[in-house]
């Protein structure tokens, strides 16, 4: 796939990140993986995004990553298949290029480890990834790794292979500023915890897409939600907001790092063989277990 082909996929729908399932030693489980991305198929996303951050990237090891790559790949009815990517310039190009020979359609390029850095080295961060590979690279603007529309601007004059921001900031002014100044160049990804939550805000700024993690275990009612979205339909999305998204965010917000751990433990619910978070992140309790199960049970 040309990372045009990419780039419009993207803007096309729904987007979603799997989760990465791990056996009883704490290693990638391929078989439920194949299973759970096979289910998710079924239904309207238009992009899976492997090893991403609800995959628990920042776990992973970069020796797994092109495994769980090359079994998205053949597990996921023909939907294009982004890695997740990320570390230090070197490594980040070492995960890549790995990526691109298990087959992967893009990459999506997760904030540097640890420090803050000044625009001209992310700069040059995002351009090496970009130079280093012939698919498409989106980036993710969150954290340690935010962009200004003037950098993003020349990075995107200057690889071709650049079609995608993903914002995960929450700052609504900036990002329409960037969706003012690059226009149709890029697509442009709300990437918001929950991004449900926020979606209507982001469509207002010029995003017509997001990824969605509750996708993972209802994947019919992420659907629906970002359909009646697109369709305008307030009522709608004002309604299950109430009843699933701010319920689900109460059972998230209980914890540090239960974003990715609720995410898992619907999974497991749904009847997926998904194992554990890895460390540091902690699994939800029983109760909270329980919780979700209620929730989804509704909402069935």
């Amino acid at each position: 796939m040309t990372p045009l082909e990419l780039k419009e996929h993207l803007g096309s729908g729904l987007l979603s990140f799997p989760v990465t399932p791990f056996d009883s030693d704490g290693k990638f489980n391929p078989e439920p993986y194949a299973e759970h991305l096979s289910w998710l198929s079924q239904y309207d996303a238009k992009v899976l995004f492997a090893a991403g951050g609800t995959g628990e990237f920042f776990s992973l090891s970069p020796e797994e990553i092109p495994e769980i790559v090359s079994v998205a790949k053949a597990s996921a009815g023909g939907l294009p298949i982004v890695s997740g990517c990320g570390y230090g310039t070197r490594l980040a190009v070492q995960i890549a290029q790995e990526a691109e020979q298990a087959g992967a359609d893009g990459i999506l390029l997760l904030p540097h480890y640890l420090i803050d850095a000044g625009q001209n080295g992310l700069y040059a961060h995002i351009k090496t990834v970009c130079d280093a590979v012939s698919i498409g690279v989106m980036v993710y603007n969150r954290d340690n790794s935010q962009l200004l529309p003037e950098t993003l601007a020349r990075l995107a004059d200057e690889c071709p292979n650049l079609v995608g921001f993903k914002d995960g900031t929450g700052n609504i002014g900036l990002v329409r500023k960037v969706t003012a100044k690059l226009g149709n160049r890029l697509t442009y990804l709300g990437g918001m915890p929950t991004a449900e939550l926020f979606a209507e805000a982001y469509l207002g700024a010029g995003f017509t897409t997001y990824s969605s993690a509750v996708f993972n275990f209802v994947p019919k009612l992420a659907c629906d939600f970002y359909r009646e979205l697109r369709a305008g339909n307030i009522e709608y999305t004002t309604k299950i907001l109430n009843s699933f998204f701010y319920p689900f965010m109460e059972i998230r917000d209980k914890e540090k790092g239960y974003a990715v751990s609720a995410i898992k433990a619907g999974v497991r619910l749904q009847g997926f063989a998904a194992g554990s978070v890895r460390s540091p992140l902690t699994d939800l309790t029983s109760e909270e277990e329980s919780m979700l199960l209620q929730l989804i049970e509704a909402h069935r």
